[in-house]
């Protein structure tokens, strides 16, 4: 009788000493302490609580468990949320529940609606059209842009070579009527290399004014030599 006994206390400790005590508060979906909310686990027997003050308790054993909260409003579930939980040592467990919008009610409601069904798949498919079209005609504004741009680059190319032209033609204008001036003040008799001399300008364009003075008949060039004798024909 006395071993029965001892058996019975051995069990009955470590089922207490095995026991936990879970415990946590439930909010709704925006974190808010909801109230009013059955909680259950299953539990061998089952157990299940009331939360007046948006918390709740349990004890229980080692092993695996499934929690679950609801929120009813005229009987019907409006939140709720499952929770899985295991045991493996006593001690306390804390294991808080937020619980979430019941959808199964809000698509019977929209089964229960007559509003009509919009097809999104035709907006979707204009929008795609229309992306094409604005991508054809942005691709258009472009090269043109491009060949605006090329053109005004040509345009621009043609007008700085006519202005340096024209400059050439002004700065070879002026240095015609210095050359001219000079063999003036020489007794209208020069030779090319006094011309060099006076002028810094280049060998070349020197002998190419001296050329376009003999083409116009203001001067007459006579080779001596390895140099040319300058002689002034008539007045500029």
């Amino acid at each position: 009788m006395a071993k029965i006994l001892y058996l019975l206390m051995v069990i009955l400790v470590s089922n207490v000493a095995l026991a936990a005590n879970i415990e946590g508060n439930i909010y709704s979906f925006d974190l808010e302490k909801r109230n009013n909310t059955i909680v259950t686990v299953d539990s061998t027997p089952p157990q299940s609580i009331v939360s007046k003050d948006s918390t709740y308790s349990f004890k229980l054993d080692k092993g695996e468990y499934t929690i679950k909260a609801a929120y009813t409003e005229n009987n019907t579930i409006k939140e709720s949320v499952t929770e899985n939980i295991k045991i493996e040592k006593d001690g306390s467990y804390r294991l808080d529940l937020i619980l979430f919008p019941d959808l199964e009610e809000d698509i019977s409601l929209l089964e229960e609606t007559d509003a009509p069904v919009i097809d999104t798949g035709i907006f979707n498919r204009q929008m795609s059209t229309f992306d094409i079209v604005m991508l054809f005609v942005a691709l258009i504004g472009f090269v043109l842009i491009i060949l605006l741009l090329l053109r005004y680059k040509k345009m621009l190319n043609q007008v700085t070579e006519e202005v340096e032209k024209a400059a050439e033609k002004t700065d070879i204008y002026d240095e015609s009527r210095k050359i001219v001036d000079f063999i003036k003040e020489q007794d209208g008799r020069t030779t090319q290399k006094e011309i060099r001399k006076k002028f810094p300008s280049s060998e070349s364009k020197i002998s190419m004014i001296i050329s376009e003075l003999e083409q116009k008949d203001v001067i007459k060039k006579i080779k001596k030599g390895r140099g040319n004798i300058i002689i002034l024909k008539q007045d500029d």
